[in-house]
């Protein structure tokens, strides 16, 4: 599970949200940045982008949310990507999770692993002008900004409820410069 020698590994946490397709984009980009990387699913992210594509483009295996996909030979698998990690980037990141990492929710492969890490953990918000708005998502946003975790901002742009609004996930590219300047 460890990361190829020489290579900085990142864990690239992909949820739910319809931006789930834009994970793709940000994994070759980590990649073209000589980052190696996991990725883990939530298995609601599954509605829209395949572990199969995720696993294609990466080279490695995909972690989602099923609990029988844990252990690998006798090893924790949520432990193991939380030790080799550089960082944990959550892109996108619905209010779902941002409300159970708040909370300290572990009840999948994500959630379990960013609890495990010491690692830096960035949060990428993509969801709803209104919900991301919603008082409650921006004091769970707080909650995490004040034990550490870094918020890349969701900018200006088409929404998927046809809108245009924040709520649209940053661009891959500015994604990867920030998460450079982290580690």
């Amino acid at each position: 599970m460890s990361a190829p020698s020489g290579k900085k590994h990142i864990v690239l946490g992909v949820t739910g949200s319809i931006a789930a397709y834009k994970s793709a984009d940000i994994l070759r980009r980590l990649m073209e940045n000589d980052f190696s990387v996991s990725v883990v699913m939530t298995k609601e992210a599954e509605h829209f982008i395949t572990p199969l594509t995720l696993e294609a483009l990466s080279g490695r295996k995909v972690w989602t949310g099923s609990f029988e996909s844990w252990v690998k030979d006798g090893h924790m698998s949520h432990i193991s990507l939380a030790q080799d990690a550089l960082a944990v980037l959550i892109a996108p990141a619905t209010a779902n999770i941002i409300a159970k990492l708040a909370a300290g929710i572990a009840d999948d492969v994500l959630t379990c692993t960013v609890l495990a890490t010491t690692a830096p953990i960035l949060i990428a918000p993509a969801m709803n002008e209104t919900m991301y708005h919603n008082r409650i998502v921006q004091e769970n946003c707080q909650k995490l900004k004040d034990h550490g975790f870094i918020f890349i901002h969701p900018v200006k742009g088409q929404l998927a409820c046809g809108i245009e609004g924040e709520g649209h996930l940053e661009e891959s590219e500015n994604i990867v410069k920030i998460l450079k300047t982290v580690i």
